[in-house]
């Protein structure tokens, strides 16, 4: 049998070796672990702190709720130095996760007054701990890895809510042949139960479905340099409503790249066949946001048929990002927000009757004349069940109205024949 030590050498040469991060393992503790983190801070926002300053930020950056944490960590945000001027910086390079500096520690021990601790291995990222990699030997289920992540996770001197811990993004728990990651949340959404593991528990699987569960061939295509970064910056969402860390799964990933990758190379449309539960939803809204930023796209327009769906839909979209999407009260307010310049109303969430009436060249309110200038621009309409939403009158007008627009239909129920129409 492979001792777990064994697999811990083996992983972290794998990962320097093959994937090219650099082994630190200088840092031991929460003292080396925290002055390598200063050097990276410093040399990426181009600053020199003082003593005092650093050990400021540190306290201010420390919080052991998961969700702000993992919100400081994507975003840009400001610290008071001593002389009073506001100092705007980030903890990554968030606009490419891929120039970040990747490292690999193991056998970290953080002391606490109630604790001692130590883990396995894990991935920093610009210096802050992102990923945790608990290993157990062939003969022991990672379910024994899970309990141990909660059992840290529950340690009243835990270094979760009083370290560099605290930026914890993913675990990743293995005994060599079978290997699952989650996201870290906070208590009420990290719960163990020896039957039914962790709510959710994913294994990474290739775009035919086929499970990745070793853990060499996992960490070519999971823990890859500039992968990783994708993971973590694209694939993750918080979701606002509940203060919560959710992970795509792989099959909605590769819906959303083969959409974006449509539309990159500007080749028509396509349809996404999904089951009920799915996620169709968060695919959808990721679509959608990683749209947002693409300026050759004018407006993501997601439509849906009925009126309660609208809302429900809008309702879901903001669930993920407050505020993301406003609702459209009637035509008139819809073909308001598809002229407005406005980054809020770059994504709108309509109805497919509401389109329609906008469309509509013998309407009286002449809604169609005024969309004139969207008429050669690229957009993009993502339709909810279009096996229902997306024939007939309604298809015509928009393909004819809009000839440089990109359609794309999830559906739970495809009709193959007439699915065909979507993509013409």
């Amino acid at each position: 049998m492979i001792r777990e030590k064994l697999i811990e050498d083996n992983l972290i040469s794998k990962l320097a070796e093959e994937l090219k991060y650099s082994y630190r393992p200088d840092i031991c503790d929460r003292k080396t672990l925290e002055q390598n983190f200063r050097k990276k801070f410093e040399n990426l926002n181009r600053v020199h702190l003082t003593d005092s300053e650093f050990n400021r930020l540190l306290e201010e950056i420390t919080d052991p709720d998961v969700f702000v944490s993992s919100k400081r960590l994507r975003e840009r945000n400001t610290f008071i130095r001593e002389d009073g001027t506001p100092l705007q910086y980030t903890l990554v390079n968030i606009k490419d996760w891929c120039k970040n500096e990747y490292e690999v520690i193991n056998q970290l021990r953080i002391n606490t007054r109630n604790s001692f601790q130590r883990y396995d291995v894990i991935i920093l990222i610009n210096g802050l701990p992102i990923v945790q990699i608990e290993l157990k030997t062939l003969d022991v289920s990672p379910r024994r890895a899970m309990q141990q992540v909660v059992d840290y996770k529950n340690d009243s001197g835990n270094g979760y809510t009083n370290s560099l811990l605290c930026f914890m993004q993913l675990f990743v728990v293995s005994n060599q042949s079978r290997t699952y990651y989650f996201t870290n949340n906070n208590n009420q959404h990290f719960n163990f139960n020896a039957e039914e593991q962790f709510l959710p528990v994913y294994e990474w699987a290739d775009e035919k479905n086929k499970k990745i569960s070793n853990l060499d061939e996992f960490s070519e295509v999971f823990l890859a340099k500039c992968k990783l970064g994708k993971m973590i910056s694209q694939y993750m969402v918080l979701v606002a409503s509940e203060q919560k860390l959710l992970i795509m799964r792989p099959y909605q990933i590769y819906a959303v790249n083969a959409i974006i990758n449509c539309i990159d190379e500007n080749r028509g449309n396509g349809y996404i066949w999904h089951t009920t539960g799915s996620g169709k939803t968060l695919t959808s809204f990721k679509t959608s946001t990683l749209l947002k930023d693409n300026p050759d796209i004018e407006k993501c327009m997601f439509v849906v048929d009925r009126k309660d769906l609208d809302k429900q839909t809008r309702e879901e979209f903001n669930k993920f990002q407050d505020g993301c999407v406003e609702e459209n009260t009637n035509t008139e307010s819809l073909v308001r927000r598809m002229l407005s310049d406005d980054y809020a109303d770059k994504i709108i969430v309509t109805t497919i009757q509401k389109l329609g009436i906008a469309l509509d060249s013998n309407n009286r309110n002449n809604y169609q004349e005024r969309l004139l200038p969207l008429k050669d621009k690229r957009i993009v309409f993502i339709f909810d069940e279009c096996h229902r939403s997306q024939f007939g009158e309604n298809h015509k007008a928009i393909k004819e109205f809009f000839p440089k627009a990109q359609l794309f239909g999830f559906t739970g129920t495809p009709i193959f024949e007439e699915m065909l129409h979507i993509h013409k």
